[in-house]
């Protein structure tokens, strides 16, 4: 059976621009996954896209490639009105777009798999919360973009 999972920006564009730990390892986890998330999932890795772009830290054709891949990306978005109620009672220790995937993943009694570890250690979250291990010593996360990765099937 296949897992379900709620994946968040970070580990999406984990999986679209880092080739290296950190993009293995949210790779590893989404790949196979039914995924899930609230529709400000697109937005949010559009716009990191962008700035990567803009930023010089990847060209004009990696940016295209990685917005294409997103929208390929099989993920079931659920509107603001499902998720406002809890999303609104975490407003304390969370912004409402971290929330929102707390709360999601809350409804559906899946994990929340993020690069946050704020996330992680945030008092109220109810769900279980999949960040990567550290690094080991020496070493750092890449910030090149990964080969093209193909999304998982619909």
């Amino acid at each position: 059976m296949t897992e379900r999972v709620v994946c968040d920006a970070s580990a999406v564009v984990a999986v679209l621009l880092d080739s290296g730990i950190h993009g293995q390892w949210a790779t590893a986890r989404l790949a196979e996954a039914e995924l899930y998330a609230p529709t400000l999932l697109p937005y949010e890795c559009a716009n990191v896209i962008r700035r990567a772009e803009l930023g010089g830290a990847i060209s004009a054709d990696q940016a295209a490639l990685a917005h294409t891949d997103l929208l390929d990306l099989a993920v079931d978005l659920w509107p603001y009105d499902t998720l406002a109620s809890r999303t609104w009672q975490l407003r304390a220790n969370l912004s409402s777009y971290d929330a929102a995937y707390v709360a999601l993943a809350e409804i559906l009694n899946a994990p929340l798999v993020t690069l946050d570890q704020r996330i992680q250690r945030a008092p109220g979250v109810a769900c279980s919360v999949l960040v990567p291990p550290a690094p080991p010593s020496g070493t750092t996360p890449s910030v090149m973009p990964a080969p093209p990765v193909p999304p998982p099937p619909r």
